[in-house]
């Protein structure tokens, strides 16, 4: 599945400001359905290196009439972007049926309430330090074996400290939260080995600052190498794919697929 990504943010990495406006983010996000997406993810707070702290009363002014307007004109699966349990719960109220937690719940266990109440999908994502500091200097013995005993631990927690089923649960590596140029290759060559959980892998590779540090491309020169790692993901065994560039993403992922399924049928 190709997951569109709308930013209603003025500072977001790679569009903000954009769809800053309301009816600008609808319209956008009706664009992305057009386009293919299957699942939007919509957030009202930057993640990208350095970014500061919304505060839960500006982030719900953001996002609440996006999702409410998308929840009442469209049937695709709205995602919440957010590490704010209160956001997560009133835009689940709105209509978003998943939770896309940056933070994974490490500060806050009321994430998982807020979940558990709406029996809503939950996106679990690695992490290391926060959006303001994981770029500072990011450490790892062995950053893929560290990101897979963070899912066991986080599967454990939810399974025994919520009213969570693994069947809500999605994994996320995180690539660039917290990781250098050699992590990021790290996680995407070790993809397969998260799939051990038997839960649906995301992959948010989308237009990230990591891809011009090898390639040397600009911010708007970055969707040839953000397909390259879509496509290689879906034959690890990614099931999602979080992208900005939805109808390019949508077809590289299908033709991938389509290789994938000769290739096996044979």
């Amino acid at each position: 599945m190709v997951m569109g990504i709308v930013n209603v943010t003025p500072d977001s990495f790679s569009d903000g400001g954009k769809f800053y406006s309301h009816q600008a983010a609808i319209d956008h996000a009706l664009e992305l359905i057009a386009q293919g997406a299957e699942i939007l993810d919509i957030g009202g707070e930057s993640t990208r290196p350095g970014a500061e702290l919304v505060s839960e009363a500006e982030e719900l002014r953001r996002v609440i009439p996006v999702i409410e307007k998308l929840a009442a004109d469209t049937r695709v699966p709205l995602s919440i972007d957010t590490m704010k349990p209160a956001v997560a719960r009133t835009a689940l109220a709105a209509g978003a049926s998943i939770v896309n937690d940056v933070a994974a719940a490490r500060n806050d266990r009321d994430m998982w309430q807020a979940v558990s109440e709406y029996q809503a999908g939950y996106i679990v994502m690695h992490a290391q330090g926060s959006p303001a500091d994981m770029q500072q200097n990011p450490a790892y013995h062995d950053v893929a074996r560290e990101v897979g005993e963070f899912f066991s631990e986080r599967l454990i927690a939810l399974l025994n400290e919520s009213a969570i089923a693994s069947e809500q649960v999605v994994l996320d590596p995180g690539i660039g939260f917290g990781k250098n140029l050699d992590h990021n290759l790290q996680l995407l060559a070790s993809l397969r080995s998260f799939t051990k959980w038997r839960r649906p892998l995301l992959l948010g590779v989308s237009r990230k600052s990591f891809i011009e540090k090898l390639t040397g491309a600009k911010l708007n020169e970055r969707l040839p190498a953000s397909l390259a790692c879509a496509t290689l993901a879906v034959k690890s065994g990614a099931n999602i794919i979080r992208a900005h560039d939805v109808a390019e993403t949508v077809q590289a992922v299908r033709m991938a697929e389509a290789i994938l399924q000769k290739a096996n049928a044979e």
